[in-house]
């Protein structure tokens, strides 16, 4: 098999927030995420930062998170201050644009819930019909500092399922 020697997952995702209290808040009392330990602050007099990290070498990563998310991976969410630092959240169509998707059981439901949260859902659930993807609905959500987030479910499958015995990882099935 071709790739890393080893290789068993995807241990963590990284990103990183605006206010790393919020963002926990946020993870923990709204999507349903279990903190875990904290790290931080980590800072340089050399150029550490800049070889290790690849940041100005005068940042500062202020504390870091780790959370778990029931059956997912973990997520790794940090807050720095650098000079020069770019406070814009990219959008799905920039260049390291990016967005975390959540399964869900019931995408309705879960749309509701957040709407009573007062978060911002991006329209209505959208419906596959056609294609591989043909039985999933999805809807983007906002997190209260912009990130994008977004809901997924195909309780029934996915219809490329029907044309192969691979599956893509799931977070029902976690050990398929």
């Amino acid at each position: 098999m071709k790739g890393l020697p080893g290789l068993r997952g995807t241990e963590h995702i990284g990103f990183t927030v605006p206010d790393l209290d919020e963002a926990v808040r946020f993870f923990v009392e709204v999507i349903g995420c279990e903190p875990f330990y904290e790290l931080g602050p980590f800072h340089s007099d050399g150029d550490w930062m800049e070889t290790h990290l690849n940041v100005h070498p005068r940042t500062v990563m202020k504390r870091l998170k780790f959370l778990r998310c029931r059956h997912g991976s973990n997520f790794e969410i940090f807050e720095y201050s650098a000079p020069g630092r770019n406070g814009t959240q990219p959008r799905n169509s920039d260049v390291g644009g990016h967005h975390l998707a959540f399964y869900v059981d019931d995408i309705g439901e879960t749309v509701a819930y957040l709407r009573s949260h007062g978060v911002r859902v991006l329209g209505e659930p959208t419906v596959r019909i056609e294609g591989p993807s043909a039985g999933q609905s999805w809807v983007y959500f906002l997190s209260p500092w912009g990130m994008q987030l977004e809901l997924v479910s195909f309780p029934k499958g996915k219809a490329y399922e029907r044309e192969t015995d691979r599956r893509l990882w799931h977070p029902v099935s976690p050990h398929l």
